[in-house]
């Protein structure tokens, strides 16, 4: 009954840890704003979709590449990632024909966001 070796605790092991990995997903992408769709017409629920699954894409991606070393923000939820990343208490100065972004010094999350920019812009151009 059932595949070989499929009642060991190692097969059970990592059978569960996969479930929950989806499960981890689903649940990122109902954050992204997937819970409820927008509207009664399926082109403009379409669009939806594929923005909420292009969010999710891109915070997967954001975490794998970027915030992999960070213990705060590597595992934080979507909502969270958003207040500390997003939400940037800053000013976007011109000085010298360049634009500097001027970031508050007292916010928690300034090394962690000034860290994340110099990786993000050291990333190789994609061919």
């Amino acid at each position: 009954m059932g595949h070989a070796g499929s009642h060991q605790i190692q097969f059970l092991d990592a059978l569960h840890r996969d479930h929950a990995e989806v499960e981890d997903r689903i649940r990122t992408v109902r954050a992204m704003r997937l819970h409820n769709l927008p509207s009664q017409s399926w082109q403009i629920n379409t669009g939806w979709m594929l923005a909420a699954n292009l969010a999710c894409d891109l915070d997967a991606w954001l975490r794998l590449l970027i915030l992999h070393d960070s213990e705060d923000l590597a595992d934080a939820e979507p909502d969270t990632m958003r207040f500390r990343l997003c939400h940037l208490p800053a000013r976007l100065a011109h000085h010298v024909r360049r634009r500097c972004l001027r970031i508050e010094r007292t916010w928690p999350w300034a090394s962690a966001f000034s860290t994340s920019w110099k990786r993000l812009t050291q990333l190789p151009a994609a061919t």
